[in-house]
C-alpha cells in the first residue's frame, strides 16, 4: 500500500458497531491508546472490518489542533 498522508500507525481493530448508514469502528495502536473512526456501512463491510483484524489508522487532515492546560 503506499499513500500520500504522513500519519498511518498500524493497530488492531478493538470494536465494530454497526450503525444504519454509518459504522464507528474503535482501533488499539500499540501502547494501548485507541482511535475511533465513523466509516460507512458499505466500506467497513467491503473492508471485512472485526475484531482482532490488523488495520492501518490513516489521517490526512489539512487542520490538526493542539491544546494544552
Amino acid at each position: 500500500m503506499k499513500i500520500s498522508a504522513r500519519n498511518v500507525i498500524k493497530g488492531k481493530v478493538k470494536a465494530v458497531t454497526p450503525g444504519a448508514v454509518n459504522t464507528e469502528v474503535k482501533v488499539e495502536l500499540p501502547g494501548g491508546d485507541e482511535v475511533v473512526s465513523i466509516i460507512t456501512k458499505a466500506s467497513a463491510e467491503s473492508l471485512g472490518l472485526a475484531e482482532g483484524k490488523d488495520v492501518y489508522v490513516i489521517i490526512k487532515a489539512s487542520n490538526v489542533m493542539i491544546g494544552v492546560d
